[in-house]
Order: C-alpha cells, then structure tokens, then sequence
C-alpha cells in the first residue's frame, strides 16, 4: 500500500472542513492533527476526520513529528503571522489559502520569508482547478487565436457568516477586492499570460450588512463592483462583481475574445443553495463561437457528484489536493501556483480596493 501524506491543518471552519472532506477522497493522503480554536469547528471537524487529533496550538501542531505538509486555512488576517511561525520552527511544504495577505505593509515581512523559506509553498487558488475553467484554460488559445479581452462576471449570494464575523471588516480581510476576487485576478495573470500594470475600479457597499451591528460597528466591505485590468502585453480584463445575485443560474461567467473568436465557461453555484423546488442545479458548460464559420457550440462539462457533494468549489478542491499531494511526494518539481503568484493577486485586489476609494487608476506593481 502507498504511503500516505499527513496534513496537518491551521484552521477547520467551513473552508477547513471543505479541505478535510476532500482529502479524505484521496486514498494517499489522510489528515493528522489540526489546530482549531472554536469547540464547534472542531467538533465538525472531528466528524468528518475522526482519527485526527486536535491540538490547542500551533506550536503544539508543528511538534507533531508524523507531519509531512501544512495546510492553512485560518482567517485571512492570520496567514503572515502563522506562516512566519512555521518558517522558524519546522518549514514543511505548505499549501496556504487566499489571500496570501491582506496588509500592504506585510510585503516586506512576506519577502523575507520567502527569500528564507526552504520548503515548496503553493497558495490555493481553487478555481483554476474546476473542472470548466480547466477546460476555459486549456481550449482559449485555439478557439480565439490569442487572447485580446478577457471578462469575468461574478453574480453570486452575499458573504456567509463566520466564526468572529470577521469577514464583515475590511482590516480583516483586506477588502472584498482582495479577500474574495483575488481568485479572478489570479485567472486574470494566468489567461493572459502577462503582468498587471494599471487597475481601474468602481464599487460599492450598495445593498448587504447595511443593518448589522457587530459590536456597535457596522461592516465596511463592499458588495458590488467593477474592475478593469491593462496588462503589460496590451491586453485588458475586466471583473463585474455583485454579491447580491444569488438568483442567478450560473455563479461566474468568464469570456475571452481575439481575433478569431470567443470562449466562455459558466460556472454553477454551490449546489447546496440551490432551491429544490427547480429541479436539478444546473451543470457547468463551455461554449465556443468561432467568427468564421459563425456558430457557437456548447459543450457540458459535468462534476463527479461526490465532488460536488465534498465543497463548495465546483470539484476544484480535489483536484488542487491531487498536485500538492503530487507535490510533496517529489513525483512534481513546483508547486503550480507559486507564492509570487498569490502575492500578485493580493497586489492587484489592494490595487483595485484604493481605485475604488480614490476613483484614481493604481499601478498594482507598488505591492508586487
């Protein structure tokens, strides 16, 4: 029997767990130990990985000798802190959730751990890994002829609760530019293969958490907006968000234009919202509309159930765990989505967060 890769996880609230579920699919890894502060995260942790053991620490976590990897999942303002206590007491691979950070001043804290840490980190960018964006990824280059504009359209259900509320406050998340669309301006980097240089953005808390109180203070973090991308190689992204359209059939939309055509990818909501009384969710699609001859096609791009039924990401976070595990295995050399990577997109949401507040195009390259 293979030997398995034993993760040890920071932080076991709903993501934690979607990872936990996940792993679990993966007959060559297991979870070992995890560190959760919350008595009922952990209890649903335990529940999805009862061998597991629960330690009240993240020193207690790194003491662990039969550890192979780490996975963080804490909350976003958590990750620099954590990371550094990792890199000075037991550097092993290490798969960190987004953003990577969420202060711009943490930069020079995030260089030197990474010009010191001697382990491979990979940032957990899921929605390259669904299963329609990898097929978006893979078919772009043909069906349009190289890429000239690329959108991306969010329409989505508001921010869930977490423990703490604390994805209600910009201090803590680093705003929803950062926090939540740092995924798309990832998918920007990739697609277009270049490096941003000018972020324009217009956004809003226009309609959610206007009425609650979270210790006398209302949340700050905006719920609808856009954003528009110059790259260095002269093309150009655009990112339509509003985190008031759970009525939407589709969650994301992505299209990518060039001289011979367009690509799209429609990517479903987590299955879990969707109301029962439509019949089945819809499944995930990709269409290709040539400009000569004229006629799109469609194609379905269905999900395993049982991944779909593992998390919330449209499959994604399995595949993502087959190549780190691949990774720390020594069977691949890099991780596919490298720190400077996570970093870039953080830059590019903190880019767009400062558009939006001064209405002034930023040059995202300030915090890469």
């Amino acid at each position: 029997m293979t030997k398995q890769v034993r993760y040890g996880i920071i932080g076991c609230g709903m993501m934690g767990q979607e990872h936990m579920r996940n792993i679990a699919l993966l007959p060559e890894a297991s979870v070992a130990a995890f560190y959760e502060p919350d008595d009922e995260m952990a209890a649903r942790a335990l529940a999805i990985t009862p061998s597991a053991v629960r330690v009240d620490s993240v020193a207690d976590l790194l003491a662990i000798e039969a550890l192979e990897c780490l996975l963080i999942v804490s909350p976003n303002f958590c990750h620099i802190s954590q990371m550094q206590v990792i890199a000075e007491t037991r550097p092993l691979p290490l798969l960190v959730e987004k953003p990577l950070f969420t202060n711009p001043e943490d930069a020079a804290k995030l260089a030197a751990f990474r010009d010191s840490y001697p382990a491979p980190v990979w940032v957990a960018m899921e929605y390259r890994y669904m299963p329609v964006i990898a097929a978006f990824l893979a078919k772009s280059p043909a069906a349009t002829g190289g890429i000239r504009q690329l959108s991306i359209r969010e329409h989505r259900f508001p921010f869930l609760q977490k423990v703490g509320d604390w994805n209600r406050f910009n201090r803590f998340t680093g705003g929803t530019f950062v926090e939540k669309c740092c995924h798309f301006f990832d998918l920007m980097r990739l697609v277009l293969g270049s490096d941003p240089v000018r972020v324009m953005a217009s956004a809003s808390q226009a309609v959610n958490h206007l009425d609650e109180r979270y210790e006398g203070q209302t949340p700050d973090i905006i719920d609808s907006g856009y954003a528009i991308v110059d790259f260095d190689n002269g093309t150009r992204a655009m990112l339509e968000l509003c985190m008031f359209a759970e009525g939407s059939a589709y969650q994301e939309e992505l299209s990518a234009v060039g001289p011979t055509g367009k690509i799209e990818a429609f990517v479903p909501g987590p299955g879990r919202f969707w109301p029962a009384h439509l019949g089945a969710a819809p499944v995930a699609k990709l269409v290709t509309s040539p400009r000569t001859p004229q006629g799109p096609v469609t194609h379905d791009i269905p999900v395993d159930p049982t991944l779909l039924e593992a998390g919330d990401h449209n499959g994604s976070t399995f595949y993502q765990h087959q190549r780190f595990v691949a990774l720390v295995r020594g069977e691949t050399a890099q991780p596919e989505v490298s720190l400077g990577d996570g970093w870039a997109a953080v830059a590019m949401g903190i880019a767009a967060q400062e558009s939006a507040r001064t209405g002034q195009a930023v040059d995202p390259r300030r915090w890469m």
